[in-house]
């Protein structure tokens, strides 16, 4: 098989495959991104508030 049949056998079957694919609505993207923004700053936030008990903590046995 050359490198060319290869190449178009690939992309038709992408084309194929991406039609299969079910896509999220508008709303449910927008609902995605705002839970994903809102667990990574709650995780942030509470990283940090774990890192400054244990550095409160460390320089009081230091």
């Amino acid at each position: 098989m050359s490198l060319a049949l290869k190449l178009t056998t690939y992309f038709k079957e992408a084309v194929i495959e991406m039609k299969k694919v079910i896509w999220p609505s508008k709303k449910q993207t927008i609902n995605y991104t705002v839970i994903v923004i809102a667990l990574s700053v709650g995780i942030a936030v509470f990283f940090a508030v774990v890192d400054n008990l244990l550095n409160q903590v460390l320089e009081l046995i230091i």
